[in-house]
C-alpha cells in the first residue's frame, strides 16, 4: 500500500493527511482530549520526561491519505468491514453519522448524513484503544522501569504486527504505515536531509534520531528473551515509534469523544484540525508539507562575539533581565536563539518583529559599560525586560537594526543557495525521492519568506530612522 493509500482505523475519527490539503480543510476537534494535546510535541526532545500516568496514550487511529477527496467516495470490501469490526469489539455503536470510502487519493472518511457544527460523530470506549495495559505482562515484567510510554506502545504494535492475522487488532495494524510509506525526516536518507540543512529541522531530526535510537537500545535486553521478538530491528522500533507518536493522544478512561467544528453534507468528506503548525513540525512529525503555509517560522540565533570586551557583562545581564527564549511549537532553543514568523506588511498581514530579537541587537551594538548600566536601570525602572525600548540616539538604533538586517540578508542568501542547489526533478528519480524533494522545496521556501517579510520591516525601519536622523541634523544646522 502506498503512502498516499494509508488506511482508516478507529478513535478520534482523525485522519493524518499525507498532503497539503487537509491544512487548508480544518474541521475535527476532540473534547475529552483537551483540545488533543499532541503527543510528537510532548516526547520530541530527549529531555523531555516520560509521560505521566494516570492520564494514558491512545492510538489516534487513521482514516485517509494525504490528499482530500475529490468527489470520488466509492466504497471498498476492507472498508466496508472496517466499522463493523470496530463495533464488535466495543460492544457499542461507534458513529452512525460516518463511513469509510475511497478517494482519489486513498481511504478517506465521509459524512454518512448531515453533520452539524457540535453534533459528537464518533463515541469510542477506553476498551479498544491501545494504551500500556495492553503490553502482554511477560513483556512488562522484564522491562526497565525507565522505558517510555512512547516506547511500551511502539514494543504492543511490533508484538501485534508479528501475530499476524491472530492478532486481535489485525484490522487496525495493517493500516499503519510501512518503512517506505512514510515521510518524516527521521526516515530521510543522509543524502535528503542534507537538502534541509539550512533549516532548524535538520537538527531537530538529528535530535529525534539519536533520542530513538537510544530508546531501541534500552528495548533490546527484554525483546532479546523472546525467539518471537528477537528479530525487531532497529527500522522496525522506528515505524513503530512513528506511528505512536504521530497518532498518538492523551486520554483518560471512559469515552473519548469526536466533535464536528463545521457542518457537513451527506458524501463530504470529515478532516482534522491539525493546528498552526509550520512546515518544519508538520515534516517531522507526520512526514508532509504544505505548498504555502502561513504558520511557517525560522529561527535565527545570535551570539555575542568571544573578543567583545564588554562580553561577560552582556551574558550576565541577559541571564537576569532577559526571560528564557522558547519556541511556541516544542523545538527546542537555546536563550540566544529567537523564532520569527511572517512579519507585518503594510497592509497588515503578518506579525511584528520579535520584540526579544531587537532588544538582542540593541545589546549587542553597546560599546560601553555605561550604555549597559542605562539598559539595566531602564530595564529596572519598567517590567523587567532589557532593552524593550529604542535607543537613545536614532544613530545607535539604526546601528542595531542594521547589524539585525546584515544577519538575515546572510541567511537569506544561504537559502536561497539551498533551494537553487535542490537537484532537478528526472524521469530517473524515484516517486519517494521527487516527494521528498518537493518537501524540502516547501520547507526552505516557506522559511526564505519569513525572513523577506522580516528584511523588508527592517529597512524600512532603518529608512525611517535615517531619515529622522537627517532631518535632526538639517534642523542642528539651521540653529
Amino acid at each position: 500500500m502506498s503512502h498516499s493509500q494509508s488506511s482508516a482505523c478507529l478513535i478520534h475519527a482523525s485522519r493524518l493527511p499525507c498532503t497539503p490539503r487537509t491544512l487548508k480543510h480544518d474541521v475535527l476537534t476532540t473534547t475529552m482530549l483537551h483540545c488533543g494535546s499532541r503527543i510528537a510535541k510532548l516526547f520530541r526532545s530527549p529531555v523531555t520526561p516520560p509521560f505521566n500516568f494516570p492520564r494514558r496514550l491512545l492510538i489516534k487511529f487513521e482514516f485517509s491519505s494525504l490528499f482530500q477527496a475529490k468527489g470520488l467516495n466509492t466504497s471498498d470490501e476492507e472498508s466496508d468491514e472496517f466499522l463493523p469490526w470496530l463495533e464488535r469489539k466495543a460492544r457499542t455503536k461507534i458513529s452512525s453519522m460516518l463511513w469509510i470510502g475511497k478517494s482519489a487519493y486513498g481511504r478517506s472518511l465521509f459524512a454518512s448524513e448531515n453533520i452539524r457544527t457540535g453534533d459528537c460523530i464518533l463515541k469510542v470506549p477506553y476498551s479498544v484503544e491501545i494504551t500500556p495495559d495492553n503490553l502482554l505482562p511477560k513483556i512488562r515484567a522484564i522491562l526497565s522501569d525507565k522505558i517510555g510510554t512512547v516506547s511500551k506502545l511502539a514494543i504492543i504494535l511490533l508484538v501485534e504486527r508479528k501475530m499476524g492475522q491472530s492478532s486481535g487488532w489485525a484490522p487496525y495494524i495493517c493500516c499503519l504505515p510501512q518503512h517506505g510509506e512514510i515521510h518524516s525526516t527521521i526516515f530521510w536518507s543522509e543524502y535528503e536531509l542534507n537538502m534541509i540543512c539550512q533549516s532548524s529541522v535538520y537538527q531537530e531530526t538529528v535530535n529525534q534520531k539519536a533520542k530513538i535510537e537510544k530508546d531501541f537500545a534500552a528495548v533490546v535486553p527484554a525483546l532479546q528473551q523472546f525467539p518471537d521478538l528477537e528479530s525487531i530491528t532497529l527500522q522496525d522500533f522506528m515505524c513503530a515509534y512513528f506511528s505512536v507518536t504521530s497518532r498518538a493522544w492523551e486520554s483518560t478512561k471512559g469515552l473519548s469523544l469526536v466533535i464536528a467544528d463545521r457542518n457537513y453534507a451527506p458524501g463530504e468528506e470529515v478532516l482534522i484540525n491539525y493546528g498552526k503548525f509550520p512546515n518544519a513540525m508538520l515534516l517531522l512529525d507526520f512526514g508532509f508539507t504544505l505548498p504555502y503555509n502561513i504558520h511557517d517560522q525560522v529561527q535565527i540565533q545570535l551570539s555575542i562575539p568571544h573578543d567583545d570586551n564588554l562580553r561577560e557583562m552582556k551574558l550576565e545581564l541577559l541571564q537576569h533581565l532577559t526571560p528564557k527564549i522558547k519556541d511556541a511549537v516544542g523545538f527546542n532553543c537555546p536563550d540566544d536563539t529567537f523564532i520569527i514568523k511572517e512579519v507585518r506588511s503594510p497592509r497588515g498581514k503578518g506579525k511584528g518583529l520579535p520584540q526579544a530579537l531587537r532588544a538582542f541587537a540593541r545589546l549587542l551594538c553597546c560599546n560601553s559599560s555605561q550604555e549597559l548600566s542605562d539598559l539595566a536601570l531602564e530595564a529596572a525602572q519598567i517590567d523587567g525586560r532589557l532593552a524593550r525600548r529604542p535607543l537613545k540616539g536614532s544613530r545607535r538604533e539604526f546601528k542595531a537594526h542594521k547589524m539585525l538586517s546584515s544577519h538575515i540578508t546572510q541567511l537569506m542568501q544561504k537559502y536561497d543557495t539551498a533551494i537553487k542547489s535542490l537537484p532537478l526533478n528526472s524521469p530517473s528519480m524515484s516517486n519517494t525521492f521527487t516527494l521528498r524533494r518537493q518537501m524540502a522545496h516547501d520547507l526552505l521556501t516557506g522559511e526564505l519568506r519569513v525572513l523577506k517579510s522580516a528584511s523588508m520591516w527592517l529597512n524600512n525601519y532603518c529608512a525611517a530612522l535615517k531619515s529622522t536622523s537627517n532631518c535632526w541634523s538639517q534642523w542642528k544646522n539651521r540653529i
